[in-house]
Order: C-alpha cells, then structure tokens, then sequence
C-alpha cells in the first residue's frame, strides 16, 4: 500500500527550570539548554485509498477468519471466554506499560474490593474496554474520550487530564523533563484535536477490509499520542472496538495485547515503520499477530469448557445446591464476593455462603483475603488458564513483517 510518511518539523523548546520529577530530582544542564525539537506530524489520512496488494489482502483474510473462528469457538460457553479474553487483554495491555500488580491485588480490584493502584488500573483497562465496544457510537471523539476517563479515574495525578486531548507536547521515551532523546515526538498539542477528526472519520469507512482498518486505526492513534497517558492501552483498545463495529466478532476480545507483549520492542518497531509509510507492513504484522492470538485462545476455550465437569467431580454438589449454581457461572466470573455470588445465582446470602464454603473446600474456590470482611473467593484454575494463555503465544513465533 502507498502511504504517506510522517513527516518532521522543528519547534521551538523550552525546559521550565522550577520543573522537578517524582524524586525531587531538577532538569540538568542539557535539557534548560534545549531550545528546539524535532516533532513528528502524521498524514491526514481520512480520504486516503488503501490499496492492499496480494500478501497483505491474505493476511488479512486468514486473520478474519481466525477471529470469526474464535468468535464461535465459546459455544455454550461463549460468555465465560468473553469475559476471560477481557481479562486477558486488559492484563497484557497494562504489562506493556509496565503495570504488573500482584495477581491477588488484581483479583480484589476485578472484584470491586480495595486494592493498589496498579491492580486498579488493570481493572479498569477492562472497563474502558467495554465502554468503548458498548458505546453506540465506539469511534467518535466522545467515546474515545470517555473510554480515557474511565480508564484513568483511578490515577491521581490524571485528574485533571481525564476524558482531555493533551494540551502540552508529550514524548515517548527519553528525559523526563524534555524530549532529549525521545525515541518518538507526537505532533504539538495544537494539532491534537484535528488529527484525531480525521482519524475518525477514517473509522467510519467501511469500504476495506476491517483487519487492515484496525490496524491504521491503532497505528495513527498511537502517533498523534492524544492523551497525556493512557495512549497505549486505548489504542489496543480501538483494535478490538474496530473488529466489533465491523462485524468481525460479536462477543469475544481478541488478546492481541499478548502478542505485542510477547516482544515489545518488535510491536514497536513496526509503528515505527508504518510511521516510515510501510503501513503494508504493519497490517501484515497485526494479522500474524492477530491469528497467533487466535489459535492460542482457541485451546483457552477448550480448557474453560471443561472446568464446570471437573468442579462437579471435586465438589460433588446436591443438584441446583448454591454451590452446583455457583460452578455454572464461575468460568464467566472467577473472581467474587459473597454478595456478587448471591445476585449471580439469586440465593439468599446464607445459602450463597454455603455454596462458597463447600467449594473452598473441594479447592474449586480460593478465598484470599483473609478478613472476615470484604471477603473475595478466586476459582484460581481460570486465572491459571491466563498464565498458559500468555505461555503459548509467547511460545509461537512471534508475527513479523
């Protein structure tokens, strides 16, 4: 596909001398001298023609395939690898902007229970998520911007940026107090807002295909940068939000977060060069990755369809008992509390607690908090699943161009 470079323009810079990092730490000489930097300014691309040559137009269709394959993939259980898929995308997402928690912080945050702030970004990665594929209109500016809100609400030092195009010039990479260094400038924060409408009105096109859409949707909003934070987990985002709007899935999230972070730095040496107008490349390299993604899921489905037989084997319960109800959902909802079990089966709160007893005590359950409040039950063989999940795509070979 021909596709227009980014091209560089020359800004003037100035390095506030009072600046200070978390530490306390000032600018040191190079960066107060810094007078100019080299921002990077990406196409227009609204009205452009993607022409894909053959290569790519196979990728893309083998890529669909898989993801309509997955899609149907869930059968009875289609709601349980929905909801775990999330899961797994928004953890991945999040570990590629190095936000790693403890898999039990992570638990009680999914859980709605206090937990650390890492744990609860990760969650609400989840939430942005779903407000974006939810969203009557998922790729207009609002939606966009409500997706951040959500996403970052849980951050304290965003608050005053949340659900805002960036009003200051960002950088990936480099000093912290300039963009010295930076492995990437986006354009100026004046042309944010611009850049982001055309953009948009590029993700109402529906004359291409939506794999190869998704992937210069995600690659452009990643090089206008248009939030102060966050950019990465709502571009991956708008991959799975694209699919969705197109039709190319109905209920699951593709975990292409786990391929990109499976190798990073190739995932970001392809937005480099589509960023180079290779955007041919960078399709081809979301496709790949998108099957790898894919295939691996496909044996996720299969695991999680066995669960519920192999709890009923360990636990043994009275037929419609609390905790038989309990095993029919707990693939879907592997992390509870005693009141979400309650509305998820509709039993009392003491039959509820029952039914959470009996499966902790058959190992079906895990209850990891240890309090007498706020108590928080994980079926740890779904969040096990999510380790093997990462473990083969980081087995296969990773999608290059």
């Amino acid at each position: 596909m021909n596709w227009p470079q980014h091209t560089v323009e020359q800004v003037a810079w100035k390095t506030a001398v009072d600046a200070q990092d978390r530490g306390g730490r000032r600018p040191p000489i190079e960066d107060r001298m810094l007078a100019e930097i080299s921002v990077s300014i990406p196409p227009l691309i609204a009205e452009l023609d993607p022409q894909l040559d053959r290569p790519t137009r196979e990728a893309v269709e083998e890529a669909q395939i898989a993801a309509v394959r997955l899609d149907a993939s869930g059968g009875p259980h289609l709601a349980a690898l929905s909801g775990f898929l999330l899961r797994s995308e928004s953890v991945a997402s999040s570990k590629i902007e190095r936000i790693n928690p403890d898999p039990a912080e992570s638990a009680k945050a999914f859980a709605g229970i206090e937990a650390g702030r890492d744990a609860r970004l990760v969650a609400a990665a989840a939430t942005a998520v779903t407000s974006l594929i939810n969203s009557p209109r998922p790729l207009d500016p609002g939606a966009i911007k409500e997706a951040h809100r959500v996403l970052l609400s849980n951050d304290p030092s965003q608050a005053n940026e949340l659900g805002q195009y960036r009003d200051v010039q960002n950088w990936i990479g480099g000093s912290d107090f300039s963009p010295r260094n930076a492995l990437y400038v986006p354009p100026p924060a004046g042309l944010v807002e611009s850049l982001m409408d055309d953009l948009t009105r590029f993700a109402a096109r529906t004359d291409f295909g939506a794999l190869a859409q998704a992937a210069v949707l995600h690659a452009q909003f990643e090089s206008i940068h248009p939030f102060t934070d966050g950019n990465g987990r709502i571009g991956r985002a708008l991959i799975n939000t694209l699919l969705r709007h197109r039709n190319v899935t109905n209920m699951v999230v593709v975990p292409v977060a786990s391929v990109m972070l499976a190798d990073v730095d190739d995932y970001f040496n392809q937005l480099g060069r589509y960023r180079e107008g290779d955007a041919n490349a960078f399709i081809v390299y979301l496709a790949r990755a998108l099957v790898a993604a894919c295939d691996a899921a496909e044996e996720s489905a299969r695991a999680l369809a066995d669960l519920p037989e192999r709890w009923l084997d360990a636990a043994r319960p009275r037929a419609k008992s609390s905790a038989a109800l309990l095993i029919e959902v707990l693939a879907a909802s592997p992390v509870v509390t005693s009141a979400s079990a309650g509305q998820l089966i509709g039993t009392t709160p003491k039959a509820t607690l029952g039914g959470l007893d009996q499966l902790e005590s058959a190992g079906v359950l895990t209850e990891i908090t240890g309090n007498g409040r706020d108590r928080v039950w994980v079926a740890h063989d779904v969040l096990d699943e999510m380790d093997r999940l990462d473990e083969r795509i980081g087995k296969r070979q990773r999608p290059t161009a």
